[in-house]
């Protein structure tokens, strides 16, 4: 009963590797999984870079953008070996030509979401103040300065305009939670020469910045001056709000309001275009995807093995040792000679010394 647990007699070998074909043996001993490598490197110096640096960039990337689309992941059922290294530089051409595409796909589909949302949100605003002004009033666009005043009360409109002021207006989006210090920020730096009004939106709408559905008001500051619009404008900045600018009759806000519907509706078209053309891309890479990412990994385990060895003083041969069951070791020897007789590569790409 004690032999049925008893492990193979192993033994420790010593591999002499050619530099040149270092990396096609110890990918042939890896499909073999016949060796357990001991670390004999003289330093923990990287001796071998990693060739497959950007290689693995690209495959994580490429994956991470196929899971945010819920497309689903082939297996196969094989195990794909290590291509060889003359077709890694092929591989990472590939990816890389897959993610500058993807890439500006997607940079393409962000712009084209984030004007989307800003055109709704022009849109909202446009209704909801509608209803602020009662009377349809022409403004001219310009302001005219008018003198300083000592008494900081809130002056009525006809007042404003014997000193020669023109009322300007300043519209747009706050959030929600940003209204009370507003209003009372515009109150104390402008010292009451604007009026504020503010309506809630029915519905939330995503932010076009960072993409979280929030509630918002709309606001309508009334001004009267150059320099107080000035101030108006940079705390509005200050809040983030999302500023709008706002038609001063009601032909013009008609005008406005179509155009924002033909632009909305071409947006949405030409959206839906690249969403499509996007998914198509990626559909098709997920096919190989799979086989990318085994290939990746099994060069990962190579390079990690070859800085496990040490070399010579020639630098023309690696010597690596292994454990090895005793009754495998003609498969050792076999895996070794297939490895040899693959066509070495001519450089070492990936290796260097430190």
């Amino acid at each position: 009963m004690g032999s049925l647990f008893r492990s193979e007699t192993m033994c420790l070998a010593q591999l002499f590797l050619q530099s040149g074909t270092a990396y096609e043996c110890l990918s042939a001993l890896g499909e073999k999984g016949l060796v357990q490598f001991r670390d004999v490197s003289v330093s923990r110096e990287t001796k071998f870079l990693y060739l497959i640096c950007l290689t693995f960039i690209f495959t994580v990337y490429l994956v991470q953008e196929i899971n945010r689309a819920d497309i689903p992941l082939p297996e196969g059922e094989t195990s794909p070996p290590a291509p060889a290294l003359k077709q890694v530089l092929e591989m990472q051409e590939q990816l890389q030509k897959l993610e500058v595409e993807l890439r500006e796909v997607t940079k393409n589909k962000e712009k084209l979401r984030k004007n989307l949302l800003e055109l709704i949100e022009y849109t909202h605003m446009l209704r909801v103040t509608k209803t602020f002004v009662k009377r349809n009033v022409e403004f001219e666009p310009t302001y005219e300065e008018f003198p300083p005043l000592e008494n900081d009360s809130l002056l009525d409109y006809s007042c404003m305009q014997r000193l020669g002021a023109k009322l300007g207006f300043v519209s747009g989006l706050i959030h929600q939670g940003k209204v009370e210090a507003f209003e009372k920020m515009l109150w104390r730096v402008c010292k009451g020469y604007t009026i504020v009004t503010y309506a809630e939106l029915d519905e939330s709408l995503e932010d076009p910045e960072t993409g979280e559905v929030i509630k918002w008001y709309v606001f309508l500051i009334s001004f009267w001056g150059e320099q107080i619009g000035h101030k108006v404008k940079k705390i509005c900045d200050c809040y983030h709000c999302h500023v709008y600018p706002y038609p001063h009759t009601a032909e013009e806000r008609e005008e406005i309001q179509e155009g924002l519907n033909t632009r909305i509706q071409d947006l949405y078209t030409v959206l839906h275009k690249t969403e499509d053309y996007l998914r198509q891309v990626l559909c098709k890479a997920a096919e190989s995807v799979y086989t990318r990412v085994i290939q990746v990994k099994k060069m990962k385990a190579i390079y990690h093995m070859l800085n496990m060895c040490s070399i010579d003083v020639t630098n023309k041969c690696l010597i690596a040792e292994v454990w090895c069951p005793e009754a495998d070791l003609h498969e050792l020897r076999r895996a070794l000679e297939e490895g040899s007789v693959r066509p070495p590569s001519s450089t070492q790409p990936g290796s260097s010394r430190k």
